[in-house]
C-alpha cells in the first residue's frame, strides 16, 4: 500500500500548527489546525499526496463568526475537527473565554472555564463559510460524527470544576439535528479515560461492525499519548485497546518527535490508513518547544486482532515515514520576502483576536507599506497592533524597514518575537526628552525574577528609516539595527529565545501556542500615531555560529 522510494518528513505542519483534524474529498487531503488568539481563526491546510502541503484558508474571518477580544493568552479557538458529508464540509470548533484558574493553589479548588462549541458549514473549502450554530459548553474538543445511517453524533470532553473532582471527567455524546441546527436527545458519557488521565481529543469511527473511538491522554506535554477504543454499540460500553496508548513518546526520550498525541484518521483512495498528530521538537539543549505544537504523520495498519497499530507495532512517532502510492503535488513556497503591495494581508501572517483589523493595520492608507495604527500594550488582550507570523524553523533570518516618527516615550513601534503577553523580545524606536527618538530592546522574560528587562536607549537620527533585523539560532537571540548607508550594528546578546515556547512558564498557566516573529506598533497616549513598514523579509536557514560573520540578508 505505500511506495517506499517516496518519503515523507515529519512534521508535515511546521511552527504553530496543533491539534490535526484530516479529511479526504476525492482526491484532495485537508487539515485544520488550532489558531487559539490569532485571527482569522483555524488553518486549513491542502495536500494531494501527503507529502507537500500548502495553507489554504483560515474560514472564521469575520465578527459574525468569531470575537476573541478579552481572550486569554492561549485561549480563543481550540481544536477544530473538520469533516465532509452531505455535500458540506463541516467544522466544528470552541472558543474559550476563560482558562480558568483555581480559587485555590491544588485540586481541592474549583477550577471554572467557559468553552462554548459551534458549527459552521461551506460548500467549498476556500470558500465563505456559515455563521455560526452554537451547539454547548459542556467541554472542549468537539468532534462531529457522520453515521453510516445519516445521524451525526457531537462528542465532547466534559470539564468538571467541582474541588476534587477529575476535572477532565471523559467524553459524551449527544446527537445532532442538522434540520433543528441544534444538539437533541440524551448525553451519554461514553468514555471516562484511562489512569493516563486528561482525556480529550476524541474522534470517532465505524469500521467492521464496531465503533472506534480515539482519544488524546497524559496532557500536552511530555506525557503526551494517543488512546483507542472500540465498541459494537455507539453509545458504548467501549473496551481499550491492548495496548492501551497505540502513539506516544512518553517513554522515548531519545526521538526527535515529543509530545506526540491528539490525532485523526484518514484513508487514502487504495485503503491506506494515516494518522496525523501533533508533536513538538524541543531545543536540545534547553528542552523547550520555541517552535510550538506540530503536526505530524504516521502509517498504520489494521492487525488482524482489528486493532490500529503503527507499521511496526512499536507505537512510537517517526521523523521520516513512508509515503502513499500517489502522485507527486508540489506548491509553490512562500516568497522570503513581502512588499506589502497588495490589498490584502498575505496569507502566512495573522494578528491578535480582533474582527476588525481596519482598527489596527492598513495596506492602502500608503499603497506599497503596511501602516500599523498605535494601539495598546503588549500585553493586551483586546486591541493590539501587531501583525507577525509563524517561527516555523529552529534557525532563520528576518528584516523590516520602519519609517516612524515617535514624539513620545508612549509611542513605539518596531520588529517583535513573541510568544505571548508576557513572553517576547521586542526591538522597538520611541522618543523621549532626554535621548530624543532612539532605539532599544525590552524583553519579557517568565522565568526570571525580573520579568520586564530594558537594553540601554540608542540614539538614532529623526526623518530617516530604520533597518530592523533579528537573528534566531536555537535558543540564540539577536537584533541588530541600520540606518541607510551605514553597516549594521549589532545590540548587545544574545537574548534567550527559548523563553518563546509553552515550556517557559509557571505550572498550571496556558500555553499552547508558539512563536511569532513580526511587527507592532504602540501609542499608550491615545493618538495612534501610525507606523509604515516597507516590507519583511523570513527566511529560514541552517545554524551559523556567528549569523553576522556572513551578510545573508
Amino acid at each position: 500500500m505505500t511506495d517506499h522510494t517516496a518519503r515523507i518528513r515529519n512534521p508535515i505542519l511546521p511552527g504553530f500548527n496543533p491539534d490535526p483534524s484530516i479529511v479526504r474529498v476525492g482526491d484532495d487531503y485537508y487539515i485544520a489546525t488550532s489558531t487559539f488568539e490569532w485571527y482569522p481563526g483555524v488553518q486549513l491546510h491542502h495536500s494531494r499526496d501527503l507529502i507537500h502541503w500548502r495553507l489554504l484558508t483560515r474560514p472564521l474571518n469575520r465578527a459574525s463568526q468569531l470575537n476573541m477580544l478579552g481572550d486569554p493568552d492561549s485561549c480563543g479557538i481550540w481544536a477544530p475537527c473538520l469533516s465532509y458529508a452531505d455535500g458540506l464540509f463541516w467544522l466544528i470548533y470552541t472558543d474559550v473565554k476563560r482558562y480558568g484558574r483555581t480559587t485555590q493553589g491544588s485540586a481541592t479548588g474549583a477550577s471554572l472555564r467557559d468553552t462554548h462549541n459551534y458549527l459552521v458549514t461551506s460548500p467549498r473549502i476556500d470558500g465563505e463559510w456559515s455563521d455560526p450554530v452554537y451547539l454547548n459548553s459542556s467541554g472542549f474538543d468537539p468532534s462531529l460524527f457522520h453515521d453510516d445511517d445519516g445521524r451525526k453524533y457531537l462528542v465532547n470532553m466534559r470539564w468538571d470544576h467541582r474541588p476534587g473532582c477529575n476535572r477532565f471527567s471523559g467524553i459524551v455524546l449527544q446527537e445532532y439535528s442538522p434540520a433543528e441546527r441544534k444538539l437533541v436527545g440524551p448525553v451519554h458519557l461514553i468514555f471516562q479515560g484511562t489512569p493516563l488521565g486528561f482525556t480529550e481529543g476524541p474522534h470517532l469511527y465505524q469500521r467492521n461492525g464496531y465503533y472506534y473511538l480515539l482519544t488524546a491522554e497524559g496532557g500536552t506535554g511530555w506525557g503526551h499519548a494517543v488512546t483507542m477504543a472500540r465498541s459494537r454499540e455507539l453509545t458504548g460500553p467501549y473496551e481499550l485497546h491492548p495496548d492501551v496508548s497505540i502513539l506516544t513518546a512518553r517513554n522515548r526520550p531519545d526521538i526527535e518527535l515529543q509530545r506526540a498525541g491528539h490525532a485523526d484518521l484518514v484513508e487514502t483512495q487504495k485503503g491506506a490508513t494515516y494518522m496525523v498528530h501533533l508533536c513538538g521538537r524541543p531545543i536540545r539543549n534547553r528542552g523547550r518547544c520555541t517552535l510550538g505544537r506540530e503536526t505530524a504523520i504516521q502509517p498504520m495498519v489494521w492487525s488482524e486482532d482489528g486493532w490500529l497499530r503503527t507499521v511496526d507495532g512499536a507505537g512510537v512517532p517517526y521523523s521520516e515515514v513512508a509515503a502513499p502510492v500517489l502522485k507527486e503535488h508540489v506548491f509553490p513556497g512562500s516568497p522570503e520576502r513581502e512588499d506589502f503591495d497588495s490589498s490584502s494581508l498575505p496569507l502566512d501572517f495573522q494578528w491578535l483576536r480582533s474582527p476588525w483589523p481596519e482598527e489596527l493595520f492598513s495596506l492602502t492608507e500608503r499603497p506599497g507599506y503596511l501602516r500599523l495604527y498605535g494601539r495598546e500594550t503588549l500585553g493586551s488582550i483586546f486591541r493590539q497592533s501587531l501583525v507577525a507570523r509563524r517561527q516555523q524553523s529552529h534557525c532563520f533570518s528576518a528584516e523590516t524597514v520602519l519609517e516612524y516618527e515617535p514624539d513620545r516615550f508612549q509611542q513605539m513601534a518596531g520588529l517583535v518575537c513573541y510568544y505571548n503577553s508576557s513572553k517576547f523580545h521586542y526591538l522597538y524606536v520611541s522618543h523621549d526628552a532626554e535621548f530624543g527618538k532612539h532605539i532599544r530592546v525590552m524583553s519579557c522574560l517568565p522565568d526570571q525574577v525580573q520579568s520586564d528587562v530594558f537594553g540601554a536607549p540608542v540614539g538614532i537620527p529623526t526623518g530617516a528609516p530604520v533597518d530592523l533585523r533579528v537573528e534566531v539560532d536555537f535558543e540564540r537571540l539577536y537584533f541588530a539595527y541600520r540606518i541607510e548607508g551605514r553597516e549594521w550594528s549589532r545590540l548587545p546578546g544574545p537574548l534567550d529565545a527559548s523563553i518563546l515556547s509553552d515550556e517557559a512558564a509557571p505550572p498550571g498557566t496556558p500555553n499552547f501556542t508558539g512563536a511569532f516573529v513580526g511587527v507592532c506598533c504602540q501609542d499608550l497616549a491615545g493618538t495612534r500615531r501610525p507606523a509604515d513598514f516597507d516590507y519583511f523579509v523570513y527566511r529560514e536557514r541552517s545554524y551559523h555560529a556567528d549569523p553576522f560573520g556572513e551578510d545573508h540578508l
